[in-house]
């Protein structure tokens, strides 16, 4: 396969061979039918870079849950709530902003939600009441409910036939991120308080100017949008409509297995550690570091393998491979704790990846649509998991709360319904 480079943040775009500039001109690029099969890897890692800066930013609100409940007193419920804001407002926005798009494609917008992440972030670094802080949440939801799904179909256009490769890609800089938000939290936020997240608004401008500069290369190439397949069966994939529905229901019962599961070790495992083991704060935002990095390495691997053994196979092993270790994890030590969940998180971190590029395929044409429902999703169904979970430790405990959610990921049997779609890759 291809790929082809940049030459310049200021022409983004080269023909084939990559010795010609390729007009702006979308329509004029028509019919230049090589140019939308190769992968342009400067846009994937911008995209991936970029992802990366905004998971940061969405990661701390989370890491500095210990310094919010123990500054204003919170209750598990109301950090639960917290939570819930930001995901729900995401969750709701997403689907109808990858609708709108998939229709009136705006190259711009990745940039201008960020702005809405940049406010967030300044207003959550001043809030000193739970209505500022929901404020606060709701808006840093609002730029990510622009930010993946946008972003996302942003690396299927790139991505020329390696859509798997560029969903993990793109994947990988957010969960790098989400592992820099609890890092950064630690030596920055911990001991200078508050008001040092303020200091985090030079990333978010960093990632208005990456963004700005895909948002161009977007405005250049809309000609690498497919269009809708037209062929026998939903979608084009020999699948009549209730099997496609059929099929998008158990992937939507997946995600709920994979974040029930992850929102118990994002949110709650630094809660977990200083219960169980008497760990510092710092120490258990180092940890989750180390949980979170964890999730990171393992997400590259899944695109690849997906490409070239089928989607199917990944989230066999992302999902229903993880129960050993979950169910293990509860009754181990705190260095076992520590292993075990680094060798959880790795294996699921591929698993939603594996799941968008298997919901494309069975929706093909409705990039941006099938993007933000699923991203949308994900971010409600964790929303509404940090809730009731918070609830639940608030009248039981986090290590009961662990316990349960230990056998979420036996839900991944369901993988059995799934149909065989689509043809692996050849090798290069």
């Amino acid at each position: 396969m291809s790929q082809t480079a940049a030459a310049s943040p200021a022409d983004p775009s080269l023909s084939p061979a990559g010795s010609t500039p390729a007009v702006l001109d979308p329509a004029a690029s028509l019919g230049t039918a090589a140019a939308a099969h190769d992968t342009v890897m400067p846009i994937i890692l911008a995209l991936s870079l970029s992802h990366m800066l905004n998971d940061t930013l969405q990661a701390l609100l989370p890491a500095i849950y210990p310094v919010l409940k123990e500054s204003y007193k919170l209750t598990f419920s109301e950090i639960g709530l917290i939570t819930m804001t930001f995901q729900c407002t995401s969750s709701l926005l997403q689907p109808l902003v990858g609708s709108y798009t998939d229709k009136r494609p705006m190259p711009y917008s990745l940039a201008i939600g960020m702005g809405s992440t940049l406010i967030g972030l300044l207003l959550l670094s001043q809030a000193h009441t739970l209505g500022m802080i929901l404020l606060a949440a709701a808006l840093v939801g609002t730029g990510s409910s622009v930010f993946h799904p946008e972003a996302s179909r942003l690396a299927y256009m790139a991505a020329g036939g390696r859509h798997g490769f560029a969903q993990s890609l793109f994947q990988v800089g957010g969960n790098f991120g989400s592992a820099m938000g609890p890092l950064l939290a630690a030596a920055i936020v911990v001991p200078r308080g508050q008001g040092s997240l303020a200091l985090f608004s030079l990333i978010a401008i960093a990632a208005i100017l990456v963004l700005s500069y895909v948002g161009r290369w977007y405005g250049a190439n809309l000609h690498r949008l497919k269009p809708k397949v037209r062929k026998a069966g939903a979608g084009g994939t020999g699948l009549s409509s209730g099997r496609v529905a059929f099929a998008l229901v158990i992937l939507v019962l997946l995600i709920i297995s994979k974040y029930f599961y992850m929102v118990s070790l994002s949110n709650y495992y630094t809660f977990y550690l200083i219960d169980r083991f008497g760990v510092s704060v710092q120490t258990s935002q180092y940890l989750l570091f180390v949980f979170l990095f964890a999730v990171a390495a393992g997400t590259i691997a899944g695109g690849p393998i997906g490409d070239r053994f089928g989607r199917k196979i990944v989230i066999w092993v992302s999902i229903l491979g993880v129960a050993p270790f979950s169910l293990a994890l509860p009754y181990a030590g705190f260095y076992g704790t520590i292993v075990l969940s680094a060798i959880a998180g790795a294996l699921l971190a591929s698993a939603f990846s594996a799941i968008i590029v298997f919901a494309q395929e069975l929706l093909p044409g409705k990039v941006g649509l099938v993007a933000g429902l699923f991203f949308g999703f994900a971010f409600g169904i964790s929303g509404i998991a940090a809730s009731a979970l918070g609830q639940l430790a608030d009248r039981t405990s986090i290590e009961y709360v662990f316990r349960l959610c230990s056998y979420f990921p036996l839900l991944g049997l369901l993988t059995v319904f799934l149909p065989n779609i689509g043809r692996p890759a050849k090798a290069a």
